[in-house]
């Protein structure tokens, strides 16, 4: 049986490593769909399992947060991202490196 939409994105986002993030449109291109960046980002926003679902791990694809981040806000994504490591640009970006492109 296929997996439902929200299953996949959801599956996608917990391969994301601690220490790293990826892109909405890295999902949406990893389950099938690269045109479908910000249904992902739909579904990550009424994500209710984020210790399993670690959304605040996805961003836009030139680093920046969401400032609608479903847990608090971009300030709240930033800090949660921090505590796993990640470092950002003077510009409040998640830095390159941080950033997984393909999963």
């Amino acid at each position: 049986m296929d997996m439902n939409f929200r299953e996949q994105v959801y599956k996608a986002v917990q391969k994301i490593p601690e220490g790293k993030v990826s892109t909405y449109g890295a999902i949406a291109a990893h389950i099938g769909r690269p045109h479908a960046s910000r249904m992902v980002g739909c579904q990550l926003h009424f994500n209710n399992d984020p210790d399993h679902v670690p959304c605040y791990r996805v961003v836009f694809k030139d680093g920046s947060l969401s400032p609608a981040f479903a847990f608090g806000g971009a300030n709240v994504q930033r800090a949660m991202l921090e505590a796993d490591g990640v470092e950002f640009t003077p510009d409040g970006k998640v830095k390159e490196e941080y950033i997984i492109r393909e999963l």
